[in-house]
Order: C-alpha cells, then structure tokens, then sequence
C-alpha cells in the first residue's frame, strides 16, 4: 500500500540536516532509519511540512528558511549576568557552552558570547536560530498511525 506522508501517518525515514556552507549538524544516514507520528512534535512543523505527499523510495533536498526552522535570533535571549553566578576557579571562554537551570526545572544551554570581571553575557537562542537548514530526508516507510 502506497501512503503519502500526511496528517494520520507514521513515517520511517533517514535524514541529515546540514548549513548551507554544506557542514553537517546531524544525521542518520547509514544508520537505521528513525519513525515518528506526523504531528507528535518530534520533527519541526517547518521541517514536517516539507515532507508531506512525499512517497515511500523518495529522497529530496530541501532549503528550510529560519523561519520554518530554528526561527531567527531574539536579543531578549541574551543575557547579561554577574560573574559571581560562575564558580571563581572556572575558566571562562568565547564560545562556550553551559547548562543553566530555567524556571521549570529543565536545563537551558547558553553560549558565552562576551565576559569580563564584572558580568557574562550569555546567549540562550538556539544555536541554530537564523540559519537556513539543509534538510536531506529519505522516505522508506509510511503507514497509517495506530491510535491507542
């Protein structure tokens, strides 16, 4: 049975996301291919949108605009905050990623983009936000979702 990737379906594919210098950010080809239900929130919408009416045997590039992606930078996600936050025997570095705590409980990474005795100024967008994505997907399998 030949089912097009649309809302009601599960779909097994292989995937790589990569910038538009051609650097890839993640894959799973050579590997076995990832299944998810359309809609369940494990690919972008952006992402989820590309692939529908694709068939199984299907292998498509696509350009995902910001957007439709990681979205595009917002500057009330960088923050600017005491040094004394940091443990005093830690190094700080340009470019260097730590885990913060949020509000609910969950963990946050923030990049260190600037830092001085004083304050860090720290970067919680996405490290992807404003790039355009590269999405490769490979469509092995679709079949209706079974509801339980």
């Amino acid at each position: 049975m030949d089912v097009p990737v649309s809302e009601g379906t599960t779909v097994y594919l292989n995937f790589s996301v990569s910038l538009e210098d051609g650097s890839e950010v993640d894959s799973n080809f050579g590997g076995e291919p990832v299944n998810f239900a359309v809609g369940d929130g494990s690919l972008l919408p952006g992402f989820e949108r590309c692939i529908f009416g694709m068939h199984p045997g299907q292998r498509q590039v696509f350009t995902v605009l910001p957007e439709d992606a990681f979205g595009q930078p917002n500057n009330n996600n960088v923050q600017v905050l005491p040094r004394s936050h940091f443990d005093d025997d830690l190094e700080l570095e340009i470019g260097l990623v730590f885990s913060f705590a949020d509000a609910g409980g969950g963990e946050l990474p923030g990049l260190i983009v600037a830092f001085d005795d004083e304050e860090v100024t720290v970067d919680f967008n996405h490290p992807l936000a404003g790039r355009t994505i590269l999405f490769d997907v490979q469509i092995h399998r679709v079949e209706p979702t079974e509801l339980h």
